[in-house]
């Protein structure tokens, strides 16, 4: 009877530990100048005024059926990947938690270990209904909103479209940057490739 009762009050002990560790944002981290950096993209992480998750990060390839969803709305003039090259896509989700409106980012980079930065190439969201495009958040609101293709499709993030160097899978790991007004650097994620 006593042995059953030790184990009730350790578990009663140990649970609200437990909780307390699932309401925080797991893997982020201030760094030593003050940005946000997820451990990695499954981390959240708070950027400017707006908490931001990777959903997903992966190449994509024009003959997947899936894919070619995701290859739509860019411009003819832009030039696709060179053999050295390919598509990379990170899947974003974001959430005002604020008390007042406020519009998510539109400057996003990926930095490789070399050096070597990635800017996203435009997509048109007219055309591609999983282009992230910066949109004005009220207080709790979320991109992509609710019920939308992006939100309930296999991705529930919108899409921000690399075109990477092969050689990136040698520069492990990549780090996906976040940007505020002036080329300000808000937060930092760790991205699987």
């Amino acid at each position: 009877m006593k042995l059953r009762s030790v184990r009730t009050l350790a578990a009663a002990a140990v649970l609200p530990l437990a909780l307390a560790a699932c309401t925080k944002h797991e893997g982020t981290c201030p760094d030593t100048e003050g940005h946000h950096c997820g451990d990695n993209e499954a981390s959240y992480v708070d950027a400017g005024p707006v908490t931001y998750q990777v959903q997903l990060s992966r190449q994509l390839s024009p003959f997947d059926i899936e894919d070619k969803a995701y290859l739509r709305g860019i411009s003819k003039l832009q030039p696709g990947p060179t053999q050295t090259q390919e598509w990379f896509a990170i899947f974003l989700w974001g959430k005002n938690q604020t008390k007042s409106q406020q519009t998510t980012a539109s400057t996003f980079d990926i930095v490789d270990t070399q050096g070597n930065t990635y800017h996203p190439i435009a997509i048109n969201a007219g055309v591609n209904p999983y282009a992230w495009s910066p949109q004005t958040l009220n207080p709790g609101e979320t991109q992509p909103q609710p019920n939308s293709l992006a939100s309930t499709g296999p991705t529930q993030g919108e899409e921000l479209l690399f075109r990477i160097n092969i050689s990136a899978y040698s520069n492990r790991p990549l780090t996906f940057e976040i940007r505020g007004p002036a080329d300000q650097l808000w937060a930092q994620v760790s991205i699987d490739l």
